[in-house]
Formats: structure tokens, C-alpha cells, sequence
């Protein structure tokens, strides 16, 4: 069966597979309810919580990448069931009671270790974030508002990846074969933005970004939803409920982040959009005013142009081998960590290319499972990400439940005779999926429901945005880059040149970020919002982007993001900060000084989400940054090496 698990050697079996969770999870509330209030208590539900995301987890992952239609459809069906079970669970007074009492209960709460306790409170917010306080008929408002929530999320992912269809006669002649042909009519299904015709990427962005109306009405649905979901619950807005537990803590607080950011940017931003405007006179000297689906291209030409590097010089020196040979050789000297290749069962894999890593630490032994999905097929989507199938916990009779994760990134198959070869971007995406798998590994819990990556938003990405670090550090990269064919290692000017071109223009890139997820917050925060959705988008991407706003186009409708990271687009800018510091602090001078690697560690993967993200940080780098210093680490990221700059020129 998949992953091991019986049940799933056929799509039904997922139906077995969720009739058993359920059924198990039936017992673990009665027996939750007639425990006296104890630690006890919180393992019931740490068990309750292991036993609907076994399934829910594992389903999660197998209904976007499965080949098998059967096998996807199943799994949706299992997600949705568990989803509203789930809702269900959340709003069940009686269950929550138990857990009341137990945190009513002083004497019993100051004996709790700070784990549990934490673990105790995260559960007892899930309870009043679903509406537990209120009355039967408001619960009941609130269970068919979070269900749906689902729904119009799944609607409105699908609706941001449909393809736009157009007259072919509308477009030029000789513009038509970028598109795909259907009859009468182009297919348009992205924004073609490294096509060196302007033409061609101006009609991408048009046709592709044209507003929809069905889609409109469930993005205006979907966030008139989630903010009478977080004022029923007894929020201001859905940004506050979205933000709590986090490292921000509050809307407040990211606003003053993204507004500094962007004040510190402003003139950069304006010189990199300078010499873009420059680059197009030169290339195009008919149109030279710099449109937002210039942005992309020319920022790569001038990054090419500069720095000369075409990913083809580099890829013979990333082949795949040589990556997962340098990450485990950087695991060993960091963490005392090794992969293994382990033979897979039948039935085990969903696909003949996946490989399984066994995760072992030099004294502690295994400590887990990595599937490698790492290879093209028709059907899977083109996303790189990192899914938790089983969380870690210590189980009753004392042994370890082992995590297992996947990683799915998009690697082209080989070609005979030579092995998979990597390009520069798909090596950092690489190293950055491992660092969630590593937080997977070494999240080693007591409880299930604060286990690796299940953590705060703008904490969960430090781990793997800090890997991009090391993947783009000389020290780091010559232990492994070398060229297939000769073993001759990568060149240190290569390696100088390819970081520095990343800060061409690099300032717009951020900035561009910044409006995303300024957005972001107006769309989640204080509703009923002032305008429609698209005239928001068009006087924030005027006053805080800078490129003007096309006529016609509702880029928020195609804003995937804005499902999975509702009211926390921002975690990415606030994650790199602070993989930013704890580089520059911990690791810069020594790649791979373990008793830094045992630090981080021990203050940083070790807990989870069992700690409060800010306590993670402050013990790591023996202080509390402001966000003055999450703003001045981002920004003095942008500046250029003396030392290469002078190399090169």
C-alpha cells in the first residue's frame, strides 16, 4: 500500500482508511471526556489529532500528485470528509469542556512542562478560533461558514490555473505560434514572461490576467466568508484571527514591517526600474515605457547581460548526484546527519522515478523518511513543496513514530547518457525543499500537533530559506559541484558571478513582494472593503509597485497564494529576515561549524511549533530583533560584494 499503508494498495482503500480514523477518533472523545483533567488530557488529543492526519495528511499530498485519477478523486473525498469532521470536532462543547478544565485547573496547569502546556493552549485556540464560546446556532453558522471556506478555496485555486481562450484572429499573425491552438481559438495559460518578444508577453499578461467574473465572485466570496467567520469568532477582521501565534503576532505590526521595508526600498526599486526602462529604449526603441510584464524579462536580460550566466554553463556541474551527495555531506558536518537509499515495497511508491531516503543521526539512529518525488510527468503539478504525510510523536508504549514527508520538485527526466542535470534555480529549490524536510526530521516532538513544519507561517520558512545560504556559499558548493563528465570542480568567479547577478535588480523583485502582500492584508483586513477588489489592486500597485496598472486585468484572480497564506503572504519576507540574521550571526564565517549547527538545533528545529516562534528566534540569535532589524537584514542583503565586483570588472 502507499507510504506502507495497507489500506491504500486501491483508491477504495481510502475510504477503509478514513472509516477507521473515524471510528477511532469516536473512542478518543469519549475517552477525552471521562479523563480526569491531566497531561493525560493532552495526549488523548495530541492522539485524537494523530488519527484523522494520518489520513488527512496522506490524502492531502496524494490528491495533486497521484497519476492515478481513481487514487486523486478518493483522496479529495477523504480530505473533504475529515475537513468537516474536523469542523465538527472544533465546535464540540462537550470535548472542549475536558480541556477546559484542565486549564482551569491551577494546580494541574503549573505541572504541566511548558511543551504540553503550549500544546494544551494551541488545541484550546483552535476550539475558540472555530466559535466554541458561542451559542448552538452561531456554532452552527460557524461549522457551515468554515465548510464553506473549503470549498470556495478549492474553487478558486482551480479557477487561478484555468487557461484564458481568445480569438485567434484578435492576435497578429506572427505572434499566434506562441500559443497553443484550438480551433479558432489560442489557449493562453501563463504570462509567457521570459519571451524576448514584447508583443508576445504584453498579450500573455492581457489575456491571461483579464478579469473573470465567476472567479471574481468567489474570490469576493471567499474573503466576505472568512471575515464574517473571524468577527462571529470575535475578531476585528480575518488578518487578526490569521495572525495569532505567529512571529508578527498582529496586522499591526506587518503593516509597520511592509510600510519600512518599502520606504527603504523606494530608491532602489526606482534605479533598478531605471535601468530596465534603458535596457527596453535599447532593445525596443519604438515603445520604452516599462510595463509591469516588462519587469521579469528585463530584469533577466540585465542580469545575463551583466554577469553572463547562462544556466547552461553551470548544469553540467548540478547534477542531481552531486547535489544529494552535497547535502549529505553538509547534513554530516552541520548535524551529525546521513541519507540513505532504501529499497521500496511493492505498492509502497506511486511512481517507478521516487526514491526513498532513510534519515539517520550518527548516535541517535533513524530518525525518519524523505520520498523524493523529484522528476516530471504529465499531470503533476509544476510546484516545488515539501508535504508532511505523518507527523513524529512519542507514542503510548514509549517508541517514536517516525515522521514521513515528501518532496516534490520538477526536475527534467535524464537524458540517455547523461545524468539529471540541475540549473542554478532548481539547486537552491532544492537545498530550500531539504530545509523543510530537515524541520520535518528534527522537530522531534513529544505531540503530533506541533510536530516539524506544523509551526507559525512566517516561522516555518526560516529553515528552508536558510538553506538557500548555504546553496549559494562558495565554501558550500565547491564541496559537490563538479562537472560530470571531467570532475572538474565549479570555478569560484562562477560561483561570485551567479550570486551577485541575483541582486540585479533585486530591489524591484522585493518590492514586488511587498505588494503582494500589502494586498494581501488590505483584502483580509477591514471589511466591507472601501472598493471592488480590482480597483484596490490598481491604487496599491500604483502607490506601493510603481508599474501602472493595465485596464482590463485582475491579477488578485489568479493570486493562488492567497488560499494557503490568507492574511500571511508576508511570512516570506519576514522568514528570509530571519534566516538572514541567524546566516550573517551563526553560519557566515563557518558553513559548517557543528557546535552552531547543534545550536540551531537545539533553539530552532527542535521544538516545532511547541515554542513560540519569537522565544525560537531570540534563543538563537541571543536577542530580540525589532523589526528595524528584520527591515535593515533584508535590505543589506541587496548590496553588492566589493570583492566580486572588483574581480569582475
Amino acid at each position: 500500500g502507499l507510504f506502507g499503508v495497507p489500506e491504500l494498495s486501491c483508491p477504495e482503500g481510502f475510504q477503509e482508511a478514513q472509516n477507521k480514523a473515524l471510528q477511532e477518533s469516536e473512542q478518543l472523545v469519549q475517552k477525552a471526556c471521562s479523563t480526569p483533567p491531566g497531561p493525560e488530557t493532552v495526549m488523548i488529543f495530541d492522539q485524537l489529532s494523530d488519527s484523522l492526519c494520518r489520513v488527512a495528511d496522506l490524502a492531502d499530498f496524494v490528491k495533486v500528485a497521484h497519476p492515478d485519477f481513481a487514487f486523486r478523486e478518493a483522496a479529495e473525498e477523504a480530505c473533504r470528509n475529515i475537513g468537516t469532521v474536523v469542523e465538527k470536532l472544533n465546535t464540540d462543547v462537550e470535548l472542549c469542556q475536558s480541556l477546559r478544565r484542565l486549564l482551569a485547573d491551577e494546580t494541574v496547569v503549573s505541572s504541566l512542562d511548558p511543551e504540553t502546556r503550549r500544546v494544551a493552549e494551541l488545541f484550546m485556540f483552535d476550539f475558540e478560533i472555530s466559535g466554541i464560546h458561542l451559542d448552538e446556532e452561531k456554532r452552527k453558522k460557524a461549522v457551515n461558514l468554515n465548510v464553506r471556506i473549503l470549498d470556495l478555496c478549492n474553487e478558486f485555486l482551480i479557477g487561478t490555473h484555468i487557461p484564458n481562450k481568445i480569438d485567434k484572429h484578435v492576435l497578429p499573425e506572427h505572434i499566434r505560434y506562441n500559443f497553443t491552438a484550438e480551433g479558432n481559438y489560442l489557449r493562453v495559460a501563463g504570462l509567457h514572461a521570459d519571451c524576448p518578444d514584447d508583443l508576445v508577453r504584453e498579450a500573455a499578461y492581457k489575456i491571461f490576467l483579464h478579469s473573470n467574473t465567476q472567479q471574481l465572485a468567489r474570490l469576493e466570496d471567499l474573503l466576505a466568508s472568512r471575515n464574517s467567520l473571524a468577527q462571529l469568532v470575535g475578531y476585528d477582521t480575518f488578518a487578526h484571527r490569521a495572525l495569532q501565534g505567529t512571529m508578527a503576532k498582529n496586522p499591526e505590526t506587518v503593516r509597520q514591517f511592509l510600510e519600512k521595508l518599502s520606504e527603504q526600498l523606494s530608491k532602489r526599486t526606482q534605479k533598478d526600474f531605471e535601468m530596465m526602462t534603458k535596457m527596453k529604449m535599447k532593445l525596443n526603441p519604438h515603445n520604452s515605457m516599462l510595463m509591469p510584464w516588462d519587469h521579469p524579462y528585463y530584469s533577466g536580460v540585465l542580469r545575463a547581460e551583466r554577469y553572463n550566466i547562462d544556466p547552461g554553463l553551470y548544469c553540467p556541474f548540478f547534477s542531481l548526484g552531486a547535489c544529494m551527495e552535497g547535502l549529505n555531506s553538509l547534513f554530516s558536518q552541520l548535524l551529525g546527519i546521513s541519507l540513505y537509499a532504501e529499497q521500496t515495497k511493492r505498492g509502497e511508491i506511486w511512481s517507478e522515478d521516487v526514491r526513498k531516503l532513510a534519515v539517520v543521526h550518527e548516535t541517535e539512529g533513524l530518525l525518519g523518511y524523505i520520498y523524493c518525488d523529484f522528476f516530471q510527468r504529465p499531470d503533476k503539478p509544476h510546484q516545488d513543496c515539501h508535504f508532511t504525510v505523518r507527523g513524529g510523536r512519542l507514542k503510548e508504549n514509549g517508541e517514536y513514530q517516525l515522521p514521513v514527508v515528501v518532496l516534490m520538485l520538477s526536475l527534467p527526466n535524464s537524458s540517455r547518457g547523461a545524468p539529471t542535470l540541475l540549473s542554478p534555480g532548481m539547486m537552491e529549490n532544492l537545498f530550500h525543499e531539504m530545509g523543510h524536510a530537515m524541520h520535518s526530521m528534527l522537530g522531534r516532538t513529544r505531540y503530533q500537533h506541533v510536530t516539524g513544519t506544523r509551526c507559525a507561517t512566517d516561522f516555518a520558512e526560516v529553515p528552508s530559506i536558510l538553506m538557500e545560504f548555504f546553496a549559494n556559499d562558495y565554501r558550500v558548493v565547491n564541496q559537490f559541484a563538479r562537472h560530470y563528465k571531467t570532475g572538474q570542480p565549479l570555478p569560484k568567479n562562477m560561483v561570485s558571478r551567479l550570486c551577485e547577478s541575483k541582486k540585479v535588480c533585486a530591489a524591484a523583485d522585493m518590492q514586488l513582494q511587498v505588494f503582494y502582500a500589502v494586498l494581501d492584508q488590505i483584502y483580509h483586513g477591514k471589511h466591507p472593503l472601501k472598493k471592488s477588489t480590482t480597483e484596490i489592486l490598481k491604487e496599491t500597485q500604483e502607490k506601493v509597485y510603481g508599474l501602472p496598472y493595465v485596464p482590463n486585468t485582475a491579477w488578485q484572480l489568479r493570486f493562488s497564494h492567497l488560499v494557503g497564506y490568507g492574511a500571511k503572504y508576508y511570512s516570506y519576507l519576514m522568514s528570509r529576515a530571519v534566516a538572514s540574521m541567524v546566516w550573517k550571526q551563526c553560519f557566515a564565517q563557518n558553513p559548517f561549524d557543528r557546535a552552531m549547527g547543534e545550536r540551531y538545533r537545539r533553539e530552532m528545529l527542535a521544538h516545532g511549533g511547541g515554542k513560540e516562534p519569537m522565544l525560537m528566534v531570540q534563543g538563537m540569535l541571543q536577542k530580540s530583533p525589532s523589526v528595524e532589524d528584520f527591515v535593515d537584514a533584508l535590505v543589506s542583503d541587496l548590496d553588492h560584494d566589493f570583492e566580486t565586483f572588483i574581480m569582475d570588472s
